[in-house]
């Protein structure tokens, strides 16, 4: 075998081993929680969660793509809508507070989804209730319907 040959076939190898690397990178969720259901403490209070996973996309101010769960729509808050000023804001708030992060979902019982199949819950990072500061920070309306276990201005 001569020198090329060699090259060819190490460079092949090395193609094949990056490809592999990379798609097992991509495809990891090294962040996700392996116990789907618990509690977590946050500003002195304990919180239930139903379900738990990575936000892989923030679709608008009050959707997001969470690994494993599918599209969950925050509950009880309306954000402004694509073409509505204030739309940029809420994703953007959204985005640094969720993507890339485990959050935690306390899905509500008495409509656990929406006619779209979205999965409807209030949502926690380690450190912050998205829909209590969503209201908060005056980037979002509360929007509350029937039926639902999370009580009318209980955000």
């Amino acid at each position: 075998m001569n020198k090329q040959k060699i090259s060819a076939i190490l460079l092949i190898i090395f193609l094949i081993t990056l490809g592999l690397t990379l798609a097992n990178a991509i495809l990891d969720d090294s962040n996700s929680v392996d116990k789907k259901t618990g509690n977590i403490t946050l500003e002195n209070r304990t919180i239930h969660y139903d379900n738990a996973g990575k936000c892989v996309e923030v679709i608008d101010g009050n959707t997001i793509q969470v690994y494993g769960v599918g599209k969950v729509q925050l509950v009880q808050v309306k954000t402004p809508q694509t073409n509505e000023s204030g739309f940029s804001n809420a994703k953007k708030f959204v985005e640094e507070k969720c993507l890339g992060k485990t959050v935690y979902l306390d899905i509500d019982d008495k409509q656990p989804q929406d006619k779209y199949g979205r999965t409807l819950a209030i949502v926690y990072t380690d450190t912050d209730d998205i829909n209590k500061e969503l209201i908060e920070n005056k980037l979002a309306e509360i929007s509350y319907f029937e039926p639902s276990e999370f009580k009318e201005g209980e955000i």
